[in-house]
């Protein structure tokens, strides 16, 4: 190995850099299995974010999905759950028209359903009855405030009907293996599907029409999540009554858990068709458990409940299934990429049948992440994983040590994960240093730890991010003078709260982040309308903690330089957050960066844009810290940046 050369922090020159990012890397997620073929799907930032469909049998994936369809949707705005597959022929959601398509072998998609305002979602195959099952958002009457329900749709005619209504949310319909009982998750505003869901179970006449319903579990503070069959035809699901998702069961019209564990076998339902346990057979199931914010493999016996960890190379799945006796996953680790993988329960092998990049990192610029807990307001416990800067051709000047860039993850219910991540990668292999936070409200780590955050959104998240910061400038491995913070979403709103309500941070990016708590409610779509109930408080009832938690108004305490990055079609935080932010700063003389995005939602899903993004933020960094990119870099417009810090 040459000999490390001295140059500041965030100058030095990386492998990782954006056209790596984005060169062949793909999205994975949504695994079906249909007889001796794995199906899923593949999001291309190279053309635009389409959705497209993969399929294996043996040998290499194939596409199936043809140019001119985008497999995807968005109920709840976040999709999922897109599409289905029963005796080879698929039926899917297309992205750009919202109706349904069926595509059977060797043949082009072939529209289902009629032209409507409509969106559908979590799609089952109903074969006794020669028909889908699924989510379905009405549209016709309110773009904000659709109507949603459960229906059926003819596979010969495309006639949709509705067979069950009235709540305001609706998730996972599931069939038995009969066909005569359905089960589904239902729940209504102000909760959101970790708070509080319902499970219904009702019998299915011949005709299709369902007997009265009845609810099985849950409630307002129940979380239900992933009702799924066994094959010998009991009804399983994961709840949260105790405090931790765990699994339970239904028998002899009786509850029983399988075991009982302070560890999660669910996650937010943000998204449709989540899964994190399968069955090998009906007496043992294989799952995805966190423990204190990591993930591994494990089975249960479902006569003894006895449990035994599966030891694997990953530290995060997603997305289990099964196939020929062995389990499918979105799987990976801290050095390596997210893949699909097939795993063998009994002898542990491995076989990865497809990677979400063909980029490969050279390990001398891979900072593996070190979990850390670090004590935060109220006499609570946070939880982070730090990446210390690594390049095998760079080292630090004498006597310094790096800054830090804090990450605030999105949701707020959501959590980070120590999988191979080449946008963090991007910024330790060039000297800068990561903290990925799991402030209070994230998932991993109990009930309890997400409730940390209600009624308390912009001051709990905030404070674990400051104090995750000043741990590690106290420990003498970060340089107090230059620490980041920098989010998207929800994380985009505790970066924004963090730089203006606290004198730590010197810089921050905000991508589609909140800036005004009051506004937004104002905008929200349905799924999110009533979310703040919870983080923050009853609107009106509480206006004032509104606005008195919203950075746009309090712009004469901030003093930190600001990126916002934003998508000009994002409908969960739209553009005038980040417009607003922009104005405010620009006229207060504070230096800020804006670059909006033309055709971009929620997340940018467009190669070009991806780049432009960590590249725009790099250089930002570099002219108010002062160091020199290693590469060129397309400059962007700062306003009120000092002369010092201009380009020469």
């Amino acid at each position: 190995m040459n000999e490390q050369r001295t140059a500041p922090y965030g100058s030095w020159k990386s492998p990782v850099t954006t056209e790596m990012i984005v060169a062949g890397t793909i999205g994975l997620g949504e695994i079906i299995v249909d007889g001796d073929h794995i199906y899923w799907i593949e999001s291309r930032p190279s053309e635009g974010g389409r959705y497209v469909i993969m399929r294996k049998e043996n040998g290499e994936p194939t596409q199936v999905t043809p140019s001119g369809f985008n497999v995807r949707n968005s109920v709840h705005e976040y999709g999922g759950g897109a599409f289905i597959v029963h005796g080879g022929i698929i039926y899917f959601s297309n992205f750009s028209d919202g109706r349904i398509y069926r595509q059977a072998p060797g043949e082009a998609p072939a529209p289902l359903t009629a032209e409507a305002p409509m969106r559908y979602a979590d799609l089952i195959v109903d074969a006794r009855r020669n028909r889908l099952i699924c989510v379905r958002e009405d549209h016709t009457t309110s773009d904000l405030r659709p109507a949603n329900s459960l229906v059926t749709i003819d596979l010969a005619t495309g006639t949709v009907r509705e067979i069950t209504s009235g709540a305001d949310f609706y998730a996972s319909p599931r069939l038995n293996r009969d066909g005569d009982h359905l089960v589904w998750l239902a729940w209504d505003l102000p909760r959101m599907p970790w708070e509080g869901t319902e499970l219904w179970m009702a019998a299915v006449r011949e005709d299709g029409a369902l007997l009265p319903a009845a609810k099985v579990a849950g409630g307002t503070d129940e979380s239900i999540f992933q009702p799924e069959w066994s094959p010998d035809g009991l009804l399983y699901f994961v709840a949260d009554r105790t405090g931790w998702w765990n699994l339970y069961r239904l028998r002899n019209s009786q509850i029983e858990p399988l075991r009982s564990m302070e560890a999660e076998f669910g996650m937010p339902q943000w998204v449709f068709r989540m899964s994190t346990y399968t069955f090998i057979s009906p007496e043992s199931i294989i799952c995805a458990v966190t423990l204190n914010g990591r993930m591994h493999l494990a089975t249960i016996d479902t006569i003894t409940g006895d449990y035994a960890r599966i030891d694997t190379p990953y530290t995060d799945l997603r997305s289990i299934n099964t196939w020929r006796g062995k389990v499918i996953a979105e799987a990976g680790s801290p050095d390596t990429l997210w893949a699909i993988v097939s795993l063998d329960p009994d002898t542990g092998d491995v076989e990865e049948l497809r990677r979400s990049s063909s980029i490969d990192i050279d390990s001398g610029y891979i900072s593996i992440p070190r979990a850390i807990e670090y004590p935060t307001e109220g006499n609570a416990t946070a939880h982070a994983f730090f990446y210390p800067p690594v390049n095998s051709e760079f080292r630090g000047p004498e006597g310094e040590v790096p800054p830090l860039m804090v990450i605030s993850h999105g949701g707020p219910t959501g959590s980070t994960t120590t999988v191979l991540e080449p946008k963090v990668q991007y910024w330790t292999s060039r000297g800068i240093a990561v903290l990925d936070v799991n402030y209070g409200g994230s998932t991993g780590y109990g009930r309890a730890y997400r409730e940390r955050l209600n009624g308390n959104w912009g001051i709990v998240d905030v404070d674990d991010c400051v104090n995750g910061a000043l741990y590690l400038a106290e420990t003498g491995e970060v340089d107090r003078d230059r620490l980041i913070i920098r989010g998207g979403s929800a994380g985009g709103y505790t970066a924004l709260a963090a730089l203006t309500f606290r004198d730590v941070f010197r810089a921050g990016a905000s991508y589609y982040g909140v800036s005004d708590l009051e506004v937004l409610l104002q905008d929200s779509h349905k799924f999110e309308s009533e979310y703040n109930v919870n983080l923050i408080g009853p609107y009106p009832g509480m206006r004032d903690i509104y606005y008195e938690r919203s950075p746009i108004h309090f712009i004469d305490r901030l003093s930190c330089p600001i990126i916002l990055f934003q998508g000009l079609e994002d409908r969960v935080v739209p553009p005038n957050q980040a417009e607003m932010m922009f104005e405010a700063m620009k006229a207060h003389g504070i230096p800020v960066a804006y670059l909006p995005f033309e055709g971009e939602q929620h997340g940018f899903r467009r190669a070009e844009n991806i780049r432009r993004t960590l590249d725009a933020e790099l250089y930002f960094y570099s002219r108010i810290f002062g160091f020199e990119p290693a590469d060129p870099i397309e400059p962007i417009i700062i306003e009120n940046l000092p002369a010092v810090h201009a380009d020469s």
